[in-house]
Formats: C-alpha cells, structure tokens, sequence
C-alpha cells in the first residue's frame, strides 16, 4: 500500500509529529488532490490546546488527526461518479463540508448546515464526527480526499501559494455579498491591518466600492492600504478620537455597509464606536468573531434600519468566482508577501506566525 508523510496531532496541546501513513483513494464522487501548498494557520495553536475546553460544542477530530486549511494541488485521481474533473487539473480544495443531505446543502447554502465542518480543523455540531472519519486527510498530509463539489479550478494567473489565503478572502468576499454592497457605494472594514481585513480592501476596491474606510491601529499598514487607490482609500487610525468622529468627518451620511473582521482578542467597544458610523439603512457584517456581546440598541436599529449579519465562511461557488476574478485581474493577489515552510517545520511556522504574522505576509507549507 503507497504511503505518505502527514504532520499529525496525537493530543491535545503538544506538537505536531510527522508520521508516514497510508495513502488515501477517493471515493465514487471524491477526488485525491496531491497538496502543493496549504495555510499555516494563525488560530492553530488555540484550537489544538484549547478548544476542548472553550468551545465544547465544537468538536475536534478524533486524535491522532490530521489538520490544514486551505490547500491547493493537482488532482491526482478521481472517484468512478465524478465527471468534472481529472487527474492534472490544478484546483483549490475548499474545507467547508456539509451533510450534503439537508435543504440548506441542497440549495447551495453548505455554511448553514448543522453538520458543517472544517476538514482538517474543527466542525460545527454533533454531525461533524461522522465527516470528519469520511474525510480524515487534511492540508498537513502529501495527499488528501474531499468532496468533487467542493473544489475551485485555478487559473494559470494563481499560484497555490496565493490560493492558501482563498480561506480568508472567500471569508471576507461572502461578507461582502451579504452586505448588497454596490458599485459607488461606501463600505467600512473594521481591523484592516489584519489578514482578514487586508483581504476584505482588496475585494471592497475590486467590487467597486467609491470608498473603502479602512481601521486600525497600525499606521504603516493603513498607509501601506492607502497606496493600493490613494482617491478611494480613506484611512482612520485608532487613537486618541472615536472611529465614529473621524468617519463622520470624512463621510457626513455614514457608510453603506462595515465589514468588523476583528478578532476575539479585540474589545467589542471598537465595534460599537465603528457601528455608529453605519449610514441609514446600512449593514454591518460580522465575520471576525469579536469578543462579545456587543450591545444593539432595537429602536434606532428600527428607525435607521440597519442589519446586523453574521456570516460564516463561503460557498464553493463563490470560490470559483473569486478565481475567475483573478483571472481576469479585478483581484490582484500579487501584493502578498510568500512565507513558504517545509511540512517538517510546521511547528516552527505555527509558533512564528504568533508573533510575526501581518495581512499582508502569506504563510503557507510546501510539499516536496
């Protein structure tokens, strides 16, 4: 039986050990992808040392397990029902897997299944067991399986590095969607210094947006944001005066849409002072996972009417049309900065990620 290494975890809070284990072959409707690159992911550590306790209701894959986001490669072979693609084709394999069964998977809508999970990361409810033993294999292996349904051809313009960051752009890029953001129409992304955020301005300027107000405390990066369009680029740095002040001053009406890509670390009281400069009839789109509650007061909610949406991840479809705006250079990704490692030092990546991680730096892993 062929074999392969994999990095794997064997319990709660240690490294990741690479092992050399069987490998996998795809199922009637699955492909086996041999992975080219896949993300070092920032949030690794907390999940694998501490989710068990913080988050009980979402479960982990049984140990010893194979973990990875976000890998891109080149299908290698396909099981005997799949039909759209072959062995060469160049893809990205988006982790989101839903029962497949329920209405929300059979309208296209997998994030809101029950059972929706993360391969090779951590799922969404008491279903993710089951498709976690039916797809064991991850980005941290050589090869993985996962769903036909759940792949993004890649285009000769994107590399598989790029293609690792189409997790948190497809994150950001679902947001967008949800907030009917237009073209001319304004939009605020709240922690733009942040590889959500960074993400986030890059698809707000390719939707067209007249004006992107980008937050955050990082001076340089906002600056750095500024010179991808100096007349739509609007920077507001957190300080001394309220976001709210500073947006008002730039925008009197208020933005059309804000994009809060702050993470659990962040006080909820920046969303609230960035809430507040969300124009009538606004949407607020919550997709960093900010430390809550936030407090929402209903009446000038009703009056203004505003919305507030929370949104997780992105469909495969919208993956393919993120990719087909590479293609055709609406999103440009050439401003990110590659940080390829070995799969032998995944350790090392997850600890200097800690500490050294920007939106605009790419971590990733390398096979071969």
């Amino acid at each position: 039986m062929p074999t392969m290494k994999a990095a794997r975890l064997h319990e709660i809070g240690a490294q990741f050990v690479l092992d050399e284990v069987p490998r996998p072959q795809p199922g009637a409707h699955d492909v086996l992808v041999k992975v080219e690159a896949s993300t070092v992911i920032p949030n690794l550590k907390n999940v694998t040392t501490h989710f068990p306790e913080w988050y009980p209701f979402l479960p982990l894959p049984a140990l010893p397990a194979i973990f990875g986001l976000d890998s891109a490669g080149t299908v290698t072979a396909v099981g005997s029902a799949v039909t759209s693609f072959k062995p060469g084709d160049r893809v990205y394999v988006n982790p989101g897997v839903g029962c497949g069964e329920c209405r929300y998977c059979k309208q296209g809508e997998t994030p809101r299944c029950a059972a929706y999970t993360f391969l090779g990361y951590f799922g969404f409810g008491p279903g993710s067991q089951a498709i976690f033993e039916k797809y064991p294999y991850a980005g941290y292996g050589e090869y993985l399986t996962a769903p036909a349904t759940n792949l993004v051809r890649l285009p000769d313009n994107l590399s598989s590095a790029q293609a690792t960051r189409f997790g948190y752009l497809g994150t950001a890029y679902s947001a967008i969607r949800k907030a009917a953001l237009r073209p001319a129409q304004s939009i605020l992304v709240l922690g733009a210094s942040g590889t959500l955020g960074v993400g986030a301005t890059l698809l707000a300027l390719a939707f067209g947006a007249a004006k992107v107000v980008v937050v955050a405390r990082d001076r340089a990066a906002l600056e750095r944001l500024k010179e991808l369009d100096p007349r739509r680029v609007e920077i507001v740095p957190i300080g001394a005066r309220t976001i709210r002040e500073q947006v008002l001053e730039l925008l009197p009406d208020g933005v059309d849409a804000m994009l809060d890509t702050l993470g659990a670390k962040a006080p909820a009281a920046l969303s609230v002072d960035a809430m507040g400069a969300v124009g009538r009839g606004g949407r607020i789109v919550q997709i960093g996972g900010v430390a809550g509650p936030i407090p929402i007061d209903p009446h000038p909610f009703m009056c203004q009417q505003l919305q507030y949406i929370g949104s997780l991840w992105f469909t495969t479809a919208e993956g393919d049309e993120m990719a087909r705006m590479v293609e055709s250079g609406i999103l440009d990704l050439s401003l990110l900065e590659e940080r390829a490692y070995p799969l032998a030092q995944l350790n090392q990546a997850l600890e200097d990620i800690q500490s050294q991680a920007n939106g605009f730096t790419n971590f990733h892993i390398v096979h071969g």
